[in-house]
């Protein structure tokens, strides 16, 4: 899905700047690739409702840019955004320029259909393996997500990446033998009791398992050189057109969230 976005192009950096927009209800954000680095401000209710249609996908945006010196209208991919952990406002955005006639390389979600599973209504145990897909595509052919029928699958039963149906522009770039979803046989009570009482179901050592955050949060990378990295790394070219690199990224812009007292 392709949205609209209006921005425009703002000269002013650092955090003071990025603080400044943030009290006139606005979210600072950035445009790299293609040889320049832009900054941008842009209106926060265009900007969630893509967020939301796109529920965690990859969303192509379709720019027009007041204030450009060149190319008004550009296309680029949402990569990246930070949201303020207590109010939930969006802090800032991240968007990558494409070309229309380039491979890029994205995740998107993966979504199960066909109803409950065969295995599943037999008592078994369903694992979603695999929740996105990492795939290179054309930006025309960019799917919001890719969809596998489970629906067949008996208990001890498994589909692998390499047993999707392929779909024309796109290539899969995990591991083939990846597993993607499957039906496991549920346990028995005197298998949960002999794991109890070994104590294989505790984490070893007694302490809790580590918990990574996914994404950033307000105060974790600042507008500037992380930002870049990671939006470089998000839409790579194909490999035989060769990689652009961008221009150099602008000063550092620090998030400072407030609290309520």
């Amino acid at each position: 899905m392709k949205f609209d976005l209006a921005v425009t192009v703002r000269e002013k950096t650092g955090k003071g700047a990025a603080r400044q927009l943030r009290r006139e209800g606005k979210v600072p954000g950035v445009l790299y690739g293609q040889g320049e680095c832009l900054l941008l401000t842009i209106e926060p209710d265009r900007l969630v409702k893509i967020l939301k249609a796109q529920a965690g996908g990859a969303a192509l945006v379709s720019l027009t840019l007041t204030g450009a010196k060149s190319k008004p209208n550009r296309t680029a991919l949402l990569r990246d955004f930070q949201v303020d952990p207590v109010e939930g406002h969006i802090l800032h955005a991240d968007l990558f320029e494409i070309s229309m006639d380039k491979p890029i390389r994205v995740k998107v979600p993966l979504h199960l259909t066909g109803g409950v599973p065969a295995g599943v209504k037999e008592g078994g145990i369903l694992h979603h393996n695999m929740r996105e897909l990492h795939i290179e595509c054309l930006p025309a052919v960019l799917p919001d997500f890719i969809e596998v029928d489970a629906s067949g699958l008996a208990i001890a039963q498994g589909l692998h990446l390499k047993d999707l149906t392929a779909r024309e522009g796109i290539r899969y770039l995990d591991d083939p033998e990846q597993m993607v979803v499957s039906v496991a046989a549920p346990m028995t009570d005197a298998k949960l009791e002999s794991l109890l009482a070994s104590g294989a179901a505790a984490p070893e050592g007694g302490k809790d398992p580590e918990v990574v955050a996914k994404g950033k949060v307000a105060g974790e990378g600042a507008e500037g050189g992380d930002a870049a990295k990671a939006g470089a790394a998000a839409a790579a070219p194909d490999a035989k057109g060769g990689d652009k690199k961008g221009a150099s990224a602008p000063k550092a812009e620090k998030k400072e969230t407030e609290k309520k007292k």
